[in-house]
């Protein structure tokens, strides 16, 4: 018994089996951390949340659009209980008529600004912008009829403008149109509670406006905005030609959105972009007038046909997400994506620190005990707890180069006493720290990171294939250890 159990105790195959034993376990650590890092990235999601809900959200912008009211009257048969018609009853209903811009050019800049909470920064942008375009003159017959015979009697109109989040107005906007001022009021009047249309800002046409309205001339109207924003400015192209002209001192845009903007340089000073949209391309006046047609003061007749066109399987369309133009401020590294990536290469490369190992007890014929491999593991994973804790407090590749720095100072030194010559330690160390170096290539090539970590992988099993080709592993597994390599005094390290 006691020869089996020598025999197994210097059994190669056995070792092997152990050390992959050792990494599967040293695997808990890595899942422990990777929950860590997901928890944190949580905690910031979470603040910018918070910081949302308590300042200003991501801003969508829809607007200007004259919103014209209007009375549509006609004449029903009244019929008794037999249904023989023995009158006329006079009905009515109030609806609006939306009239988008001929042209419409949003010129602005979007100043970035940081705020905290707690320890996660979070980008918030404020835009200053120019609208500037003209609506043709109005045409009364442009407006259908629902019902037959029936006349049409035109209120004042007045400008609709809407951003999704009113805290973020910097100032009241102001807007001029034919060269009359106008004053944005609250809310606007005889949409539905539940149409998001109705949380805009209105202006009645006065003066110079109105006038020119009534004698169905040409207005052209320009408009001074401030807005405060987290991140995500979304732009909706409501006109026949829409056009926006944006820049910005932030050199890591993201563009996104429906349509992408049609010109745009980026450089480490900022951003500089353009877009071009038709309402040819785009189903976004449709998505405005969606929300026209829900009305508080809709008719009963109107409510009936409704619900008789729900009924009947023919429900509204649905017309689906508002399509915008968008641009976000998004942070050139986000630590938590990054650690998480970083974290996934975890098990490969302790694998491959415990495989370098092996090789130096293999073929230097320096036995090391178990327990030793289990310290050089758990040293790479406290690596990646490490450059999760100071990417929090440092950029990120100042944090990779410290934790990575750390950990090669650490094993160069550990294994200079293990190996008892501070060339096969300062041989490991290089190792370890090419592996940093490879590892952090992968995190900054994005793109190329699944052929870089492939190429990687392949070429760590070609050196060891190509290093123990002559290895007798039958010899090796039956029992028949080597002896440790003699050691001269003077590179021994003194205990």
């Amino acid at each position: 018994m006691f020869q089996l159990f020598k025999a197994l105790q210097s059994s190669m195959l056995v070792k092997v089996a152990g050390l992959l034993l050792l990494t599967l376990l040293l695997c808990i650590p890595l899942a422990e951390i990777n929950s860590i890092n997901r928890e944190r990235g949580r905690s910031q999601r979470e603040a910018a949340a918070e910081l949302a809900a308590t300042y200003a959200s991501a801003q969508t912008m829809v607007g200007p659009v004259l919103l014209v009211p209007y009375v549509e009257r006609w004449m029903e048969p009244l019929r008794d209980a037999q249904g023989k018609v023995i009158g006329q009853e006079a009905r009515s209903k109030e609806m609006a008529h939306a009239v988008f811009p001929d042209k419409l050019h949003i010129e602005g800049s979007m100043a970035p600004q940081e705020r905290y909470r707690g320890i996660f920064k979070i980008p918030f942008y404020t835009l200053n912008a120019t609208l500037g375009g003209g609506f043709a003159a109005f045409n009364p017959n442009s407006v259908a009829h629902s019902e037959a015979d029936s006349r049409i009697e035109f209120k004042a109109p007045f400008v609709v403008f809407y951003v999704s989040d009113l805290r973020g107005l910097d100032g009241s906007p102001s807007i001029a149109m034919n060269g009359e001022g106008l004053r944005f009021r609250q809310r606007v009047p005889g949409l539905a509670d539940s149409s998001w249309l109705a949380d805009g800002v209105h202006a009645p046409l006065t003066g110079a406006a109105l006038a020119a309205w009534e004698s169905k001339a040409p207005l052209p109207f320009e408009m001074k905005l401030g807005l405060v924003g987290q991140d995500t400015l979304s732009m909706v192209p409501i006109a026949e030609e829409t056009t926006a002209h944006l820049s910005s001192p932030w050199a890591h845009p993201s563009f996104g959105g429906r349509f992408l903007a049609s010109k745009r340089e980026v450089t480490p000073q900022g951003f500089d972009a353009h877009w071009r949209v038709s309402s040819l391309v785009t189903s976004a006046r449709e998505q405005v007038r969606a929300e026209l047609s829900d009305r508080d003061d809709r008719s009963a007749a109107a409510t009936a046909t409704a619900a008789a066109a729900a009924t009947a399987g023919h429900p509204p369309r649905n017309l689906g997400p508002l399509q915008t133009f968008d641009v976000s401020l998004a942070q050139p590294v986000n630590v938590y994506s990054m650690s998480t990536r970083a974290g996934k290469y975890g098990a490969l490369f302790i694998g491959l620190v415990i495989m370098a190992a092996f090789m130096f007890e293999l073929f230097r014929r320096q036995r090391m005990h178990p327990v030793q491999y289990g310290l050089v593991g758990l040293s790479i994973a406290l690596f990646f707890l490490l450059l999760l804790a100071l990417s929090e407090k440092l950029a990120f590749w100042l944090a990779y180069a410290s934790a990575a720095g750390a950990s090669v100072l650490l094993l160069g030194i550990y294994f200079t006493a293990v190996l008892q010559s501070w060339k096969r330690g300062a041989g490991f160390g290089a190792y370890v720290a090419v592996l940093y170096g490879a590892l952090y290539g992968l995190l900054a090539s994005e793109s190329n990171a699944l052929l870089l970590g492939a190429l990687l992988t392949f070429g760590m099993l070609t050196v060891l294939m190509l290093a123990t080709r002559k290895v007798d592993w039958y010899a090796l597994s039956v029992g028949n250890p080597r002896a440790p390599e003699p050691v001269s005094p003077e590179v021994a390290p003194s205990v």
